[in-house]
C-alpha cells in the first residue's frame, strides 16, 4: 500500500497545530506576547490554582524551562506563585489582577482570530471536528 504524504493524519494534525500557532504568534505579538507567554496565560485562564508540576505536564515543559518561564512572568507582575495549604512543598500559580486586562484582550484577538481562521469550516463540522478530537485526545490520554 503506497502512503500518500498529504494524507498522513499524523503530518497533517501536527502541519495544522503548527499554522495555527503561527498565525496565533502574530496576533499575540501585536499585543507583545511571545508564544510562551499566550500559552501559559491560556493555560492559567482556564485552570487558575493549577499546580506547577501539572502546569509542566499539560504544557510538555521541563521543570527548570517552566520554573524560568514562571520566574519572568512573576516579575512582570502578571502571575503569583502561592505555597499550597496541604502541601507545603507544592506551588500552585495564579493569574494576578494585574495581568487581567491583558487576558482580555488576549482572549478577544483569540476570538476574533478562530473565526476567520476556521472560517472555511461549516458551524456543524466544526462541532464534528471538535468532538472527534475531544475524544481521539480523551482516547491517547488514558494510554499514557
Amino acid at each position: 500500500m503506497q502512503e500518500n504524504f498529504e494524507e498522513n493524519i499524523g503530518l497533517l494534525i501536527h502541519d495544522v497545530a503548527r499554522l495555527l500557532r503561527v498565525l496565533y504568534d502574530r496576533q499575540m505579538a501585536s499585543i507583545g506576547l511571545t508564544r510562551s507567554q499566550w500559552w501559559l496565560l491560556t493555560y492559567l485562564r482556564f485552570r487558575d490554582g493549577i499546580n506547577q508540576s501539572e502546569l509542566g505536564v499539560l504544557m510538555d515543559i521541563e521543570k527548570a524551562p517552566l520554573s524560568r518561564l514562571i520566574d519572568r512572568m512573576e516579575l512582570k507582575g502578571w502571575i503569583v506563585r502561592k505555597v499550597d495549604s496541604k502541601d507545603g512543598r507544592i506551588k500552585n500559580i495564579y493569574l494576578s489582577d494585574n495581568v487581567k486586562p491583558l487576558i482580555e484582550s488576549m482572549r478577544k484577538k483569540a476570538a476574533k482570530y478562530r473565526q476567520e481562521s476556521l472560517s472555511i469550516l461549516k458551524t456543524e463540522d466544526l462541532n464534528k471536528l471538535t468532538e472527534l478530537l475531544q475524544d481521539l485526545k480523551q482516547d491517547l490520554s488514558s494510554k499514557i
